[in-house]
């Protein structure tokens, strides 16, 4: 495995024996013996070879390396076939997850005004003389208007969303 993977990626980078040799400062020989599985690296020189051919030490271990192959095409636009539709499916999940947000947003401004609407105020008849009900009274009385004049808004844009985010035919 070692001696193929050697050769194979050597020829791939378009290095010769002798050009390898000098780049790992050995001589051209002991390429020939590692190529020919006459004698292998020891650990540093492995280190050595896979700075130099810029490949992993795992590679040059692993498994056989096939020659470059017109199919080599076929399998990267497989991949990123299979990454388009990946990102795809992630890009639909955030689209309904936004959807359902948006839509949970409406239901609970359109609850919150329900609600404000039966209460009708009931804090606005509590006896301020109380200081500590006065500054509730203040505190709610502020909530409520501001409440009032930006859930509208808020609302508007929850609904146009819902209607941007929606699932095309």
């Amino acid at each position: 495995m070692l001696k193929e993977n050697i050769r194979t990626i050597r020829k791939a980078k378009g290095l010769s024996q002798e050009e390898l040799a000098i780049k790992l400062n050995v001589v051209r020989q002991t390429i020939s013996k590692w190529e020919q599985g006459l004698s292998v690296p020891d650990a540093e020189m492995l280190i050595s070879i896979s700075e130099v051919l810029e490949t992993p030490v795992s590679t040059l271990l692993g498994e056989n390396i096939d020659e470059a192959k017109a199919d080599d095409l076929k399998a990267i636009s497989e991949k990123l076939e299979i990454i388009n539709l990946q990102l795809s499916q992630r890009k639909n999940a955030r689209r309904k997850i936004i959807h359902w947000l948006l839509i949970s947003l409406c239901i609970i401004i359109i609850i919150t005004f329900i609600f404000l609407i039966l209460l009708n105020s009931p804090y606005l008849n509590w006896d301020y003389s109380d200081p500590e009900k006065a500054v509730l009274g203040v505190a709610f009385h502020s909530i409520e208007w501001l409440f009032v004049r930006i859930a509208p808004v808020m609302l508007i844009v929850a609904i146009v969303g819902v209607f941007c985010t929606r699932k095309k035919v």
